[in-house]
């Protein structure tokens, strides 16, 4: 994987998790150990390099295998990565209402896992929710910076409760398990000879 120097504990944290009962608990030891109080500007700047790398892997891919299987359910890899850009946006903008004081209190944001984005989504829609994602993560670590240790109302409906500011680091370790099925999308593709893909792309 990638990322090891850029985004180190958003790997220790996907390192260590899976869906199991004993997978889930590791994450929210490995989350507890490396979220403290001011950790926000770390946890920023990992999450920047992981939207870079999610850029990078976006724009080097060819559009056709957009609508290729993107290793999750029934999805392609359209469905699949504006489902992260949402999940990245929206867990750290929630996260951060609470931070902030702005939890709505009688019509509460509810996490629902596996719900993919657009089958037709182009590069750059693809781009575009990227670019949201990321401003809104940016917004949501100014509200989280300083109450990192809040309890957070967010509840997972596999992880539970988790603090403000492990919300934050969560985020980028939802990332990594898309990244990790578009990597392997990317080395594919490149133990395929040029004339062959090409070949591929223009049969039917």
């Amino acid at each position: 994987m990638r990322l090891d120097a850029e985004a180190p504990d958003v790997l220790a944290v996907w390192r260590v998790t899976d869906w199991s009962l004993a997978g889930l608990k590791a994450l929210r030891r490995e989350v507890r150990a490396r979220v403290q109080e001011g950790s926000v500007p770390g946890i920023l700047a990992q999450q920047e390099a992981v939207g870079d790398e999610l850029e990078r892997v976006l724009r080097a891919l060819p559009e056709r295998l957009l609508r290729a299987p993107g290793g999750e359910e029934d999805w392609n890899v359209a469905q699949a990565f504006a489902h992260t850009t949402a999940a990245r946006r929206f867990l750290a903008t929630w996260a951060s209402l609470d931070a902030a004081g702005q939890w709505p209190e009688e019509q509460p944001p509810v996490v629902v896992p596996s719900v993919p984005g657009r089958a037709d989504a182009s590069v750059e829609q693809l781009l575009t929710l990227l670019d949201k994602s990321r401003a809104g993560i940016r917004i949501a670590a100014e509200r989280i910076e300083g109450k990192e240790l809040n309890r957070c109302l967010m509840k997972h409906p596999l992880i539970g409760h988790l603090r403000c500011g492990e919300w934050l680091l969560f985020v980028g370790v939802h990332d990594l398990m898309h990244l990790e099925q578009l990597h392997r999308i990317e080395s594919e593709l490149a133990a395929v000879p040029a004339t062959a893909a090409g070949s591929a792309g223009s049969a039917g």
